[in-house]
């Protein structure tokens, strides 16, 4: 039998690109000869439609969708995911269409509920072992747990979240009932190394419950901050048969294999793959930017580049989508699916080399600004311009002094007196990052652009950001990393991916450069080093360890009184700027964890601030 996955680039309620996707994937499959075709969790509607998977007529729009692609299943059996609403209940389902027949609908068992999910809120659970019938549009149909059978092979699902809740899974109860071919649509979202998670989750179940598994996920960045790598595995005794190439630029990754259910393969045992989480984060990353640019109908992006790490990142971030979206799909869809380069520049570049295409589509693409004051160093000043040099980006140049002493001084006009930085330290600081904001948003409006926010997770943890000032973007793409993995990826970057661009800020230790130059400012000196911040806050909200626990696991790392200081000052200001990481412009989620209060990580405004605990600690 040939079994086939495809994985999509669906957006929600996106009818056209998603219908035009999912026929695409037919025609394929019809073209290879292929039996059984699966395509991933909520393909017709797109998985992140969230509330208005409650509404009526959601479902029955994509019951009307499902009719239309029942049409072009001639020959094929095409399983395709869609929302069923029964007695104003709405189930996630798996349709099954044979020869442009409906055999059923299956419905997800288990809702993913942690992290980033919130599944129970829209969807409800199927209770297991039962079918049901409901009527729909003038024709009756089965829903529930059902088997099927093709070829005298009988199959089943498991949908997603169905597969990781171990001994209940629905694969236990479809062994007996001689199930040979398990297949699972899901939209699992991307987190670095959980491939390789997934990956084993796939091949071991083909071997524990002796059958061919057909595993195919959600791609690409389909409602803003979740990012989905389009795996497609298929497995048999532990064999694994097939494995796609992740994170792809494509609208369609189709796949597909020969599984013979004769002479199934012995069992054997797969050694787990090295994955390297610097080059997932930048496929991630430059396909999360690629689709957000493109769904959001913008023209390019604006940087505030400082010279600094984050916003170094940021840049070359861009620099890689386009070199990594143009190696992929070619120039005249990229060029098509940005709208960036008309027919002519399209026949003209096309026979250049590929630095100088990345280079000349950057310039297109990516306009920067370094907006410096009198605390600004030479430093950054050359850092920032040469990185924009070097990847082809249009560099920009002023001063925002004027600005500053403006706004100074109004202020010290009403209130009667001068500013210090001995009694104004935070207010004179922050008014430099402010200033930065209106001239920056001004061009990312004359562009048509979305405006790149820099900001980190490790900085969003404790507020050590200027709320409507370094904060300002349309989207913050490193939102969901921290300070330490950007500063050795930027070093990574400059060593395998060759951007020589990098070496001056990987030569800079991390400033805010808002006080004096004679002052020397320094992140870690104003926070805490990096790699601890980091600790405290993963065993804090990941590990979810009360202060006096944190301190007991990271005992012996630093002179006690020195530790309790460190874990002190960051509860403190974690609780004090809960309604700064309320406001940070929409990031992706690329760790295993973030702290964004919509999607992650929940917290109150207003708290106690741990300062009970905190008294306590020791």
């Amino acid at each position: 039998m040939k079994l086939a996955g495809a994985a999509l680039n669906q957006t929600p309620l996106d009818w056209e690109n998603n219908l035009r996707n999912i026929k695409t994937a037919i025609e394929q499959a019809k073209a290879e000869n292929v039996d059984i075709l699966c395509l991933p969790e909520m393909s017709i509607p797109g998985y992140g439609c969230e509330d208005l998977f409650l509404s009526e007529w959601v479902s029955v729009e994509c019951f009307e969708r499902l009719l239309e692609i029942k049409e072009w299943c001639e020959g094929v059996i095409v399983c395709v995911g869609i929302p069923i609403r029964l007695n104003n209940t709405t189930y996630n389902c798996a349709c099954v269409i044979r020869d442009k027949e409906i055999l059923g609908f299956t419905a997800k068992q288990f809702l993913a509920n942690d992290g980033v999910h919130y599944e129970p809120r829209w969807f409800s659970s199927w209770v297991p072992d039962t079918v049901e019938q409901f009527e729909a549009m003038g024709q009756t149909y089965q829903i529930g747990d059902i088997i099927y059978e093709h070829q005298g092979v009988k199959f089943a699902f498991e949908i997603c979240e169905d597969a990781w809740r171990n001994e209940n899974r629905p694969a236990y109860r479809h062994k007996p009932k001689g199930v040979q071919l398990i297949i699972n649509p899901s939209a699992s979202h991307f987190a670095m190394s959980k491939t390789d998670v997934r990956y084993h989750l796939v091949v071991d179940a083909s071997r524990q419950f002796e059958c061919t598994y057909l595993y195919v996920n959600l791609l690409g960045n389909e409602a803003g901050k979740m990012i989905y790598d389009g795996e497609i595995i298929i497995a048999q005794n532990g064999n694994l048969l097939l494995r796609n190439q992740l994170l792809s630029f494509k609208s369609v990754d189709f796949e597909c294999a020969e599984v013979s259910f004769e002479t199934p393969l012995p069992p054997v045992e797969m050694d787990l793959l090295p994955v390297d989480e610097n080059m997932e984060f930048i496929s991630a990353i430059s396909l999360a930017l690629f689709d957000y640019l493109r769904k959001s109908r913008s023209r390019g992006f604006v940087l505030s580049l400082s010279g600094g790490a984050d916003s170094s990142l940021c840049a070359v971030a861009v620099a890689e989508m386009v070199r990594r979206a143009v190696e992929e799909i070619g120039l005249e869809e990229f060029a098509q699916k940005t709208n960036s380069l008309t027919p002519e520049e399209i026949e003209q570049y096309n026979q250049l080399a590929n630095t100088e295409v990345r280079n000349i589509l950057v310039g297109k693409l990516l306009v920067t600004a370094y907006q410096g004051t009198v605390n600004s160093s030479d430093d950054t000043y050359r850092s920032a311009e040469e990185l924009a040099k070097s990847i082809g980006a249009v560099f920009y140049n002023w001063t925002i002094d004027e600005e500053v002493k403006s706004y100074r001084g109004k202020i010290e006009h009403v209130i009667g007196r001068e500013l210090t930085w001995e009694q104004d330290d935070l207010a004179l600081q922050n008014i430099q990052a402010r200033v930065r904001a209106p001239g920056i948003w001004m061009l990312a409006n004359l562009r048509n652009s979305l405006l790149l926010a820099t900001s980190n997770r490790s900085e969003a943890s404790v507020g050590y950001a200027t709320m409507d000032g370094d904060t300002a973007g349309s989207i913050s793409p490193i939102a969901g990393v921290d300070k330490a993995f950007i500063r050795q990826w930027l070093v990574w970057a400059q060593l395998q991916l060759g951007y020589e661009g990098l070496q001056y800020v990987n030569n800079l230790q991390p400033s805010a450069e808002l006080r004096p130059l004679e002052n020397t400012q320094t992140d870690e000196e104003d926070l805490m080093p990096y790699p601890l911040l980091n600790q405290i806050e993963r065993l804090a909200f990941y590990n979810r360890l009360s202060p006096q626990q944190v301190f007991q696991e990271l005992k012996g790392t630093y002179p006690d009184e020195q530790l309790r200081q460190f874990i002190q000052r960051f509860y403190s200001l974690w609780s004090r700027n809960q309604w700064k990481r309320e406001r940070y412009a929409p990031a992706f989620h690329l760790d295993d964890y973030n702290v964004d209060p919509r999607s992650w990580l929940r917290f109150p405004i207003l708290s106690g601030g741990f300062r009970q605990e905190l008294s306590e600690l020791g």
